[in-house]
Parts: structure tokens; sequence; C-alpha cells
């Protein structure tokens, strides 16, 4: 009676039964794993709302990439990071997930595949699967560093596939792609699809090498963006698709991409209208995350230094990896919530073959974060 690819599980896995169980019970919990913006007590001033409340925003005018002045506003988002983005280039939608959905609609057709790097957040195989794609994992090396490794994206090419997908910073490694790593990419002759949704939140001291896939020299490309973490809105629902590469190849994405975007409109009046002035208000927005993010990380070294929990290096975004010792549980996600009230991600929730893996939200308020960090150590010790 049901679609194959809505099957889902029908109860939570052994972790999350875990969690609901403590919390049932009023256990407290020190979450290490908030990634809601709104929910972290960053903002407290509401007076953005005015600006969606326009005379203008009453009416209904369609357009399928977007109002012109919201595509502007965006395309200067572009200009300050030193990238040239016109505002033709640029395609709304309500989401990240919605400009995934449109792009592998526009890209490949039922049973192809498409590349996604591994680890990384999860939400990519049940997007492909909802559009009727398979997905063949490329992996994220670690050598000190993390690293795309080139030699896994050629091994899982194969003849139904359609394009890759690059998460630069990726999420949760926190590590920006290469140029280096781009050229071989290139060389494949496939469409890049690089979820560049974090990009503005950049932690280490030395700027990324590559600031986004639209450096590219060659090939068709997409970069991802949006407002629930560009300027930590996910209540506002708008995100965008940049289309770049060679003229032919660009024009014919955006003229099959108009006609899927013409099919859903899906991205509110208000929010549109409002863009020019969101995006100026939400420079300090951007601001107050960067400071948590930063914050919390020097927090997560100095709590750490000398002990045996090892931190990954992080280049960008909003999480961080951390290593836990061998000679203690076999899984340490689990210890800590039960044996010490924190909450962690365990490394398999993003595939990590490396059982001593943990990932935190560096978003988390930081006095909960670091006494999270303290009992993390003393358990480790």
């Amino acid at each position: 009676m049901y679609s194959a690819r809505t099957r889902a599980p029908t109860s939570p896995n052994g972790f999350v039964a875990k969690i609901h169980a403590l919390r049932v019970a009023g256990a407290p919990l020190l979450d290490l794993t908030v990634s809601n913006p709104t929910e972290v007590g960053l903002f407290t001033d509401n007076g953005w709302l005015t600006h969606l409340n326009k005379p203008t925003s009453a009416r209904y005018c369609p357009e399928a990439f977007g109002l012109a002045s919201a595509r502007a506003a965006i395309a200067s988002t572009y200009a300050a990071r030193g990238l040239a983005v016109e505002p033709h280039q640029i395609v709304l939608c309500s989401s990240t997930s919605e400009a995934y959905s449109w792009l592998f609609t526009l890209l490949a057709d039922p049973g192809d595949s498409i590349l996604i790097p591994t680890p990384s957040y999860p939400l990519l195989d049940h997007l492909a699967s909802f559009a009727g794609l398979r997905t063949r994992n490329y992996g994220i090396g670690y050598d000190g560093a993390y690293f795309i490794d080139t030699d896994s994206v050629r091994a899982a090419l194969e003849p139904e596939t359609r394009a890759v997908v690059l998460i630069s910073p990726n999420n949760p490694t926190g590590s920006f792609t290469r140029r280096d790593e781009l050229r071989a990419l290139e060389q494949l002759s496939l469409p890049l699809i690089s979820d560049e949704v974090f990009a503005d939140y950049r932690l280490s001291s030395r700027p990324p090498d590559l600031p986004s896939v639209l450096d590219a020299d060659a090939g068709l490309v997409f970069s991802l963006g949006g407002l629930s973490k560009s300027h930590a809105w996910p209540q506002l629902k708008l995100a965008w698709i940049v289309v770049a590469g060679p003229l032919e190849l660009r024009m014919q994405a955006l003229n099959r991409l108009e006609f899927i975007a013409d099919t859903y409109l899906s991205v509110g009046t208000p929010v549109q209208e409002a863009l020019p002035e969101l995006i100026a208000l939400g420079a300090e927005r951007q601001a107050r995350v960067l400071r948590r993010l930063k914050a919390n990380f020097d927090a997560l070294e100095s709590l750490t230094r000398g002990s045996p929990v090892s931190v990954r290096p992080v280049q960008g975004g909003w999480s961080s990896v951390v290593g836990l010792p061998l000679t203690k549980p076999d899984d340490w996600a689990t210890n800590l919530l039960v044996q010490q009230g924190v909450l962690v991600q365990p490394g398999w929730f993003y595939d990590f073959e490396d059982e001593r893996l943990v990932v935190l939200s560096l978003l988390t308020p930081e006095a909960e974060f670091s006494e999270g960090v303290r009992r993390m150590v003393s358990a480790a010790v």
C-alpha cells in the first residue's frame, strides 16, 4: 500500500530509548547536542518580526526563482565574502533539504546514484531515497587533519553516478573542501553540489584554502546556503541554490530548475520581502553565534588539555569531534549519558568507524557545555 521509499524504523534505537527513559524519569541531563539556535539563550530581541509585516507582503506575486530584491540581497552576502555572484544565478527555496531534492530531480533519474561523504550528517540518504536514487559513499579521511579521500571517490564511481555532494565545512568534522581536492573532483566531469550552510562560521585562525565551490574552474557547480544557519533563523524557512559553471551548462541548469521551482513555489512572500533588512540585522546574530562557538571550543581545548580526551581540529561549523580512550567503556555515549548525565552524540550517528569518537555541539550554552566537558574528562581519567 505504501511506497518503499517511506519505510522508516518503527521504534527508536537503544541509545535514543535510553535518552527518552531518563527524561521521562525526570533525570537532569546536560545536553551537549543542541543545534537549534533559537533555544540556546542567544537571542531575546524579537524586533525583527516587524519587518515581516510589510504592506507588500500581503500581495502574492509568484516568481519561480524568488523575488529579485531577495536574490539581490543574497548576492550581496557573497560579494562581502569576495565571491562574484549575480542575482540571476540564485534560486530560492524553503530549505536546503528542498534544495537537495530539486537538484537530485534535476540531475538524476530513479535508480541513478549520487556520491555522498562519510562521516557526515545522515540526512542525505533519506533525501536521495525519497527521490528514488541510490547513495554511494566516499571517505573523509583523517591524518591529523580531515581530508577528502579522492581515491575513495573514484572507487565509488559507477556508470549511473550523476553528481558528487560536498559539505564545506563538513558536519561534523568541521573541515572545508581544499582547492586541490576540488581540482581532483573537477576531473570527474560530474556536477558538484556543495552544501556551504556553515561557511560563515570559521573557527580556525587560518582562512580556508577554498572559500566556496564557486571558485571552481570548470564544470557545473551548485552552492547551497540558507538563513537557518547563516543568520540563525531556522523558523523563517528560506534557503538558496547558487548555480555556477560554464555559461551554456549554467543556463541549461537554470532553465530546468525554473520548471521545478515554478511547480512548487514554496518560499513565503513575507520573508522574501523582508530579506534585505533581515540580512542586515542577521550580521549581529551571526556574530553572537560565532562568539559562542569560539568560546566553547576554547573551553573544550582548555578543559581537556593533559587528559586522555583528544579534540580533533575544527576549521568551521557548529560541532566538534572528540576522541575518548579505548581503555574505558566500549560505548562512551551511553556511559556518559547513564553515569554522568551528559548527552553527546555517538560517532556512529555520523558513520564514524572509530568507536572512541563522540560529537559535541558548540552551540550549547557555555556554562552547561563546560560542566559537561568536565564530567566527560572525569569519566575518562
